[in-house]
């Protein structure tokens, strides 16, 4: 199930915490694409991921999450320093067959406006002009959905809730505020909202832990600790047969009914003087390390990844640690997340230049994922788990590591 994911924002005077996890199929890696401020010659065109539309004369120089066949994306900030976040929504509408993707109107938000209130405004007009629909899954390319998004700057923040080309948006002046699958402006939700597939996504559940953390948030760390959150307290996944891991903010997928994963991780702090933003760029934050980056710093991370396995790209060099740790949590995440923990509490307190966290993060996982596959595996999952695993990691042509045992094997 693509696009289940989980959004919050925190307004306070002059400062805006945001935060995301972009959940959606296993095998689909995410990557980090900077794009620079260009000028179109009139006329131009831009092709998004399923129709062309008219081209503005000036686009932002933007940093996108994105998941590697689409043009739009899930989450991202542009030079101005503004955030969006977008959530799937299921509604009772029929779904429009071709139109923009819901991550085909956050790119373009944030490459037409300069503040949060002008993003809105671009992502509705063009809502309203060409429809939202075509296919959003991966695993399955026709699932389609309309969308919901938390758009903010440091001044501000919008939570804008769609249904096919209506729409509804509520102004965050103060406090916390989260999204995930469901639509929550109350008079917009009521007649529109299809109540099967929203609880099948778990939505609830996960809302109210991110709102309940949100509303504590006072750091950019109490942030990445929320997206980290299995629920419960736990510090491992917690699975369900029928929607796998999808209880809580950190999924795991593995659901007979409905399976998604957590692919990318954001989290940003905007101020008056400046926006810091900081990525995971890899799958699973449990495992994985929030690294800073900058919308006008680009970074060689190797080729783009797909959903096959490359050691060139960072998504999928993660994943060898990702998917052995959690077939054993309990005892191989420890192996690792103390010295994690500390790398980021470092620097958070001083980061470092982008390139320099890249390059001790990718140093620090090569020696981690060597760690966990020298140890043998225990594996500790329910065998719907690892039989889940066991196909997407056939699929992806995923190495047996540094040691013979297949990853996620089943019986």
């Amino acid at each position: 199930m693509d696009g289940v994911c989980d959004t919050m924002v925190v307004v306070e005077p002059g400062r805006v915490l945001f935060a995301k996890n972009s959940d959606r199929d296993a095998n689909e890696a995410q990557l980090l694409d900077w794009q620079p401020r260009r000028a179109h010659v009139p006329g131009s065109r831009v092709t998004c991921t399923w129709i062309e539309i008219d081209q503005v004369a000036e686009t932002n120089a933007v940093l996108l999450s994105r998941p590697f066949w689409m043009f739009g994306a899930e989450m991202g900030a542009n030079e101005h320093g503004v955030v969006i976040g977008n959530e799937a929504v299921f509604t009772r509408g029929p779904s429009q067959k071709v139109g923009l993707t819901g991550m085909d109107l956050l790119r373009l938000g944030l490459e037409r406006a300069s503040n949060a209130s002008e993003a809105v405004n671009v992502i509705t007009e063009l809502l309203e002009r060409h429809g939202q629909g075509g296919g959003c899954g991966h695993e399955h390319r026709n699932l389609s959905y309309d969308n919901s998004y938390i758009i903010a700057d440091h001044r501000e923040a919008f939570v804008l809730e769609t249904a096919a080309r209506e729409w509804a948006v509520e102004h965050v002046t103060s406090g916390a505020r989260s999204i995930s699958n469901g639509l929550t402006i109350t008079d917009f939700a009521e007649g529109r909202a299809q109540r099967v597939r929203t609880h099948f996504s778990r939505c609830r559940l996960r809302r109210a832990i991110t709102e309940a953390g949100a509303a504590r948030a006072t750091t950019v760390h109490d942030l990445m600790s929320i997206l980290r959150d299995h629920g419960d307290g736990r510090s491992a996944p917690h699975y369900s047969p029928i929607t796998g891991a999808m209880s809580a903010p950190c999924m795991h997928a593995s659901g007979l009914a409905a399976a998604s994963q957590t692919t990318a991780s954001w989290v940003a702090e905007l101020t008056v003087t400046g926006a810091a933003h900081w990525c995971t760029a890899t799958a699973a934050p449990c495992t994985g390390i929030f690294k800073p980056v900058r919308v006008d710093q680009s970074l060689d991370l190797g080729p783009d990844p797909t959903d096959h396995f490359d050691p060139r790209c960072l998504w999928w060099r993660h994943e060898l640690l990702h998917r052995r740790s959690l077939g054993d949590p309990a005892r191989l995440v420890p192996r690792f997340v103390t010295e994690r923990d500390e790398v980021e509490a470092r620097w958070l307190a001083e980061p470092p230049e982008p390139a320099d966290a890249f390059a001790e993060a990718d140093r620090l996982l090569e020696r981690w994922t060597a760690d966990v596959w020298g140890e043998g595996l225990d594996e500790t999952r329910p065998i719907w788990v690892r039989r889940y695993w066991r196909v997407r990691n056939d699929r992806a042509r995923l190495p047996t590591g540094p040691v013979g045992d297949p990853i996620g094997s089943a019986p």
